[in-house]
């Protein structure tokens, strides 16, 4: 593709409705090529040339139904777009026969209950209450994330050229104060703050980064978006560059993620190509350039001070703030670190304007969340949901509800140092003030259900240990009182514990959550305190009878 100017975008979107047809998507995410899609793919594509039918078949990226991949959606004249769900390549003749040629549903294959609570903010402007409603992965499952042409025909690039073309960097500042947009990484900073504040900063260079260094166990919501839809990514990046003055900018990416890496390098090359990164975007006077960084999987580095020494090529460990990396971040410059679903939610947000972000979700937690859905649950996914749903619709309506013959005993967000909910509190809102009231915290988006086969004792004991093996080892609070608290943990899933060591759990946690250096110590002691005020009943079983009657 040529190097693009501003007046470009609209032929290009223009040509693509005139050239559209008949299609079949594939999702070929990391997890539906683990399941087998390539192969379905393949097949699709082999069945069409040999029937001689005029359809284009898409390489997409994750649907979201992972539990039911391989998924193919269907969208032909003439009849109801279809999502099938369990597709293997025994089955694509029947998809192109029955479907394709002669324009009936086959109903075995198709997954309803999946399909008709999605809606996306390119197909509406609100929400319908109960359904999720992607702004994040608006383009995740319906473009090819390699397609340059399909992510500008979806809309893509049209807010980049409202900010070249319309505000001041200040007023796309603004814009995204307004907006309410916070982190979506864990902590909830306020975006437009923090790029304000890196705006304002004093330094000859400034630098913008993509936190891609996703380690929580179970969490997948920034792979699948680098995996599904990379421009939205980059485009999102390059209005953050533009408004906080940057010409430089760094992605980094755990290298566990090959597909997540392949996919946003290869956007990368095409953004270059067509004027979109490098010297005079759009024709404009701004310019950035963007490289990838690969993490090597220590969980600390998604702290952004570890992140920073990380691509400087120190070792991954936090260091005290302030200075922040707003002030004082990559090579001592003023650096603006945003995780890859705030960076998603950016082109949305200054092509439809500040006010319509605001009216989804609540007051002080606007906008959406993705969350990676996994555990004792029927359907487990990736789903977004407007901020303010309940857990309980997450778990039970999106999600399937439990297992056959079994119970919800609790749900825990946040990933490993995230709190344990029980069930009888399912029916709080999804927002980071009711999840910090709980002792959890909204994170990065992991949602883990247990039921009522899991041991509290055990699941907590697995996520301190993840903590503990994942600490850098820099501060002491962290250092030791993680080990303590797992030694006690340990004693207690044995049923050797002791009255004393409940207490002693609670000492150490305070002790950590105020002391620590970084997030991963303040937080890695909530799932303890969290299951001791749910679960104290379970704690008492594992105290040995002979000492709980001393």
């Amino acid at each position: 593709m040529a190097k693009l100017q501003k007046d470009d975008l609209e032929g290009i979107i223009q040509r693509h409705r005139e050239s559209s047809r008949d299609w079949i998507a594939v999702g070929m995410g990391s997890c539906g090529l683990a399941a087998g899609a390539d192969a379905v793919y393949r097949a699709l594509e082999d069945g069409a040339r040999e029937r001689g039918l005029e359809i284009d078949v898409r390489r997409t990226g994750c649907l979201g139904a992972c539990h039911a991949e391989p998924l193919v959606e269907v969208q032909v004249e003439g009849v109801p777009k279809t999502l099938y769900g369990h597709v293997s390549a025994e089955w694509v003749d029947l998809i192109l026969d029955s479907h394709v040629q002669l324009k009936r549903v086959v109903s075995r294959l198709a997954v309803p209950e999946i399909a008709e609570r999605l809606t996306t903010c390119n197909d509406r402007e609100q929400p319908e209450p109960g359904h999720q409603y992607k702004i994040v992965t608006r383009n995740c499952g319906a473009i090819d994330p390699e397609s340059l042409e399909e992510y500008i025909a979806s809309g893509g690039y049209q807010a980049l050229r409202r900010c070249l073309s319309e505000l001041t960097p200040d007023q796309v500042i603004s814009e995204v104060e307004r907006s309410g947009l916070r982190g979506r990484g864990g902590a909830g900073f306020p975006t437009g703050v923090k790029w304000r504040l890196t705006r304002e900063a004093q330094g000859a260079e400034k630098f913008v980064v993509c936190n891609g260094d996703e380690g929580d166990p179970g969490a997948y919501m920034d792979r699948s978006v680098l995996e599904g839809d990379p421009f939205s990514v980059i485009e999102g990046m390059t209005i953050a560059a533009y408004a906080i003055g940057a010409s430089e900018g760094f992605l980094y990416i755990r290298a566990e993620y090959p597909l997540a890496v392949a996919r946003i390098e290869s956007a990368i090359r095409s953004a270059k190509l067509a004027g979109l990164l490098g010297k005079n975007i759009l024709g404009s006077e701004f310019s950035l350039n963007l490289e990838v960084r690969l993490g090597a999987g220590a969980f600390v580095c998604g702290e952004e001070t570890a992140l920073i020494a990380s691509i400087e090529g120190k070792r991954g460990t936090p260091r005290p703030r302030p200075p922040y990396p707003s002030v004082s971040g990559l090579w001592g410059g003023p650096t603006c670190i945003n995780n890859v679903e705030t960076l998603a939610n950016l082109p949305p947000i200054v092509s439809k304007g500040a006010d319509w972000f605001r009216s989804i979700g609540t007051e002080k937690s606007p906008g959406t969340k993705v969350f990676a859905l996994t555990g004792k649950v029927r359907r487990p996914g990736l789903v977004e949901i407007p901020m303010g749903t309940p857990l309980r619709t997450v778990v039970e309506e999106i999600g399937g509800g439990p297992l056959p013959g079994r119970k919800i005993k609790a749900v825990q967000t946040g990933g490993p140092s995230g709190g344990v909910i029980p069930a009888n509190l399912l029916d709080t809102p999804v927002t980071y003030e009711d999840l910090a009231a709980l002792g959890s915290m909204m994170g990065s988006g992991g949602m883990i259900v247990m039921d009522d086969q899991d041991s509290i004792v055990d699941i907590t004991r697995f996520y301190l240990g993840f903590c503990v093996e994942e600490s850098c080892g820099k501060c002491a609070p962290c250092r030791i009182g993680g080990r303590q608290m797992l030694t006690i943990l340990e004693r207690l899933s044995e049923g050797r514990g002791t009255p004393e060591d409940l207490e002693q759990l609670r000492q150490i946690s305070k002790t950590m959550q105020a002391a620590s250096l970084c997030g991963l110590g303040k937080s890695a002691p909530n799932p303890v305190l969290s299951t001791l005020r749910y679960f104290p009943e379970e704690y008492e079983r594992a105290i040995a009878p002979a000492k709980a009657n001393a």
